[in-house]
């Protein structure tokens, strides 16, 4: 079946929770102060210099200040309000360009363009326009351009023939889309320029998915710099497009857009700026125009197919391994189609996983091709070769590797058995037996048996049994991102019985210590979202944290559980919480989170007004059945 579980070289191991990329640049976003200055287009031209900025005197400077202050003090409704919204748009108008150059000024103009309507918004486009590439190319400038492409989602949607109404000197709605389109037309006649500078590129991302009535990321509700490195690494997948109503002529014109990337395609593969902009257009054209999206990734895959070939194979693993190509090779693997997806493997990845999962760059589009496969046709022969080799691709710091390889056992829903024991083994809790109860510990921190407990053991020596009182004796790890997706995907197998008995025999300090982990928590909403768990087993899991209720309410991540389980207590175990939670009721009162929870609770009504309180949650749980009722349905 795989990897024997003594392999002695291998004891005693703790895997490296995973590497990051080494990749600076970021696919989405805006860029920051510190990312490289402009650099000449790839083909070798030089850009023609940028005209010198208008400057934005004090004065102006702080009108703006005080009028940015006095909108966000004023009703969010009426008269009076739109009114101030247009005389200071008007006067942005006249200074649009030295403002959007200017640090402050850029930031203060990007908050108005969010309470402009289609006139005021109009007017700071056409201003902006003549001098496009100095903005587009400007490191403030391009901000500024983002955002006003970004209120087209608000504008071009249902409210805007409201809009349109008050305005009536002026078809706003027209006069923007023509606006946008003579932009875009800008943009294509210079395309290779735009998507190859740093700045310029961001604006041909936004354009894109304006163009596409999808945006990938809501940009407008997180300020730049706020994003973790975990939040950075997040795989494109997991972020939640927008998708609004756009006119017929957006979608002609990202076709014409999309269609350049044909003309230059190996500088959109293999330059690091460029490729962004390929990259997001693959995730627009997947989901609205899905034939030309087959027929560009058909172009990279034919392109990198023909170059010189490799001497361990097909040529396209040369590019697997190079840290610009790669990031275009996992878009194109996540939008093809699955038929395509077969093919491809066939063609060129068959025989070479093992070796891309220990490479510490084409690991991540293995990744993604374990990410994308949806049939149990692909998966059978891609689990037989990747499954002798899963402990050491632990061992190599890769993980990521072997979470996909779970999470595409979970989606096809196959293979489950042969995975969960190749996860035992690797872990060396796969014999003896007893050792199966602890292996919500080991996957939970990414630790073998041996490294958690703390043992030395021989080479060659027979593996201890589990000794129960050194599993509640120790206290819980520190878990781990990865080793909480691990767990997930686990809680989603058919049959998760082994996950559930090694929770249920965690100590309540230790499920505590898991609900207040910002990863573990997530596998106690697994818990109570998986279908293959029942209610039973459920409840055998939850019950260890009768008396850390408190504990629980008075947590960031832990009050986030409570709330879970509270939501889908029944009656009789909501009064055990509430009853638990009042015993302290002035000690929630005070803590931050406490409070929401003595809230959402109602711990007030149930310790003055018992009965009205079980009248009420009673109301809620019979809303509740009828809806299931209907969703079952």
């Amino acid at each position: 079946m795989g990897l024997g579980p003594r392999s002695p070289h291998k004891a005693g191991r703790r895997f490296p929770a995973g590497g990051k990329r080494g990749r600076g640049a970021k696919v989405l976003g805006r860029p920051s102060g510190r990312e490289r200055q402009p650099c000449p287009p790839p083909d070798g031209r030089s850009p023609p210099a940028l005209d010198a900025h208008p400057h934005l005197s004090p004065e102006a400077l702080g009108y703006f200040r005080r009028a940015l202050s006095a909108l966000k003090e004023a009703p969010e409704a009426g008269e009076e309000r739109e009114l101030m919204v247009h005389n200071v748009l008007k006067e942005v108008e006249a200074q649009a360009l030295a403002l959007a150059t200017n640090r402050t000024g850029s930031e203060m103009l990007q908050e108005l363009l969010g309470y402009s309507t289609l006139k005021p918004l109009c007017g700071v486009l056409a201003a902006l326009r003549p001098s496009l590439r100095s903005v587009a190319c400007h490191r403030c400038g391009v901000h500024v351009l983002q955002s006003a492409l970004q209120q087209l989602p608000r504008l071009l949607g249902s409210c805007a023939e409201e809009e349109a109404e008050k305005e009536e000197e002026v078809p706003p709605l027209e006069t923007l889309e023509e606006l946008v389109l003579g932009l875009a037309s800008e943009v294509c006649d210079d395309f290779l320029f735009y998507c190859g500078e740093t700045h310029g590129s961001f604006m041909v991302r936004t354009l894109l998915q304006v163009l596409g009535g999808t945006l990938l990321e809501p940009e407008r509700a997180r300020h730049r710099g706020s994003r973790s490195p975990e939040a950075q690494r997040t795989p494109a997948r997991e972020c939640k497009p927008t998708d609004f109503e756009v006119p017929e002529s957006f979608l002609n014109c990202l076709q014409d857009l999309s269609s350049c990337f044909l003309k230059d395609i190996a500088v959109f593969i293999t330059d690091k700026i460029s490729s962004f902009c390929f990259q997001v257009a693959l995730q627009i054209l997947h989901r609205k125009v899905p034939q030309l999206c087959a027929h560009l990734c058909n172009a990279v895959i034919d392109y990198l197919s023909n170059r010189n070939s490799s001497a361990d194979g097909s040529p396209l693993l040369l590019f697997l391994r190079d840290q610009t190509s790669s990031r275009l090779l996992e878009q194109v693997l996540l939008v093809l189609e699955p038929p395509r997806l077969q093919s491809l493997f066939e063609d060129h990845f068959q025989g070479q996983l093992q070796t891309m999962a220990a490479h510490p760059i084409a690991n991540f589009p293995l990744q993604r091709l374990l990410d994308a496969v949806t049939t149990p046709e692909l998966l059978s022969p891609v689990f037989e070769e990747l499954s002798p080799a899963l402990e050491a691709v632990l061992a190599q710091g890769h993980p990521g590797v072997v979470i996909a390889l779970v999470g595409a056992c979970r989606r096809v829903g196959t293979h489950q058995a042969q995975v969960l024991q190749l996860l035992l083994e690797a872990f060396h809790c796969a014999e003896p037996s007893s050792r199966q109860v602890a292996c919500v510990p080991l996957f939970a921190t990414l630790m073998a048996y041996e490294v958690y407990y703390g043992l030395v053991e021989e080479e060659g020596a027979v593996p201890a049994d589990h000794q129960v009182e050194m599993g509640t004796a120790r206290a819980l790890g520190e878990v781990t991102v990865l080793g909480s997706l691990l767990l997930q995907h686990l809680l989603h197998f058919s049959t998760p019985g082994l996950i559930l008995r090694s929770l249920g025999a965690l100590t309540g300090p230790q499920v505590l210590t898991l609900a207040q982990s910002p990863a573990g928590s997530h596998v106690l909403d697994a818990v109570l979202t998986s279908p293959s768990v029942t209610r039973k087993q459920r409840r055998r899991v939850l019950k260890t944290l009768k008396g850390q209720y408190v504990a629980l309410a008075c947590s960031r991540h832990g009050s986030r559980v409570l709330d879970a389980i509270w939501n889908g207590a029944a009656l009789g175990a909501r009064k055990e919480i509430a009853a638990e939670l009042g015993e302290r009721n002035q000690e929630l009162i005070k803590d931050p989170f406490g409070h929401h929870v003595a809230r959402n609770v109602a711990l007030t009504t149930f310790l003055k007004r018992r009965e009205a309180w079980e009248q009420q949650q009673g109301a809620v749980a019979k809303r509740r059945r009828v809806l299931n009722s209907i969703l079952e349905d």
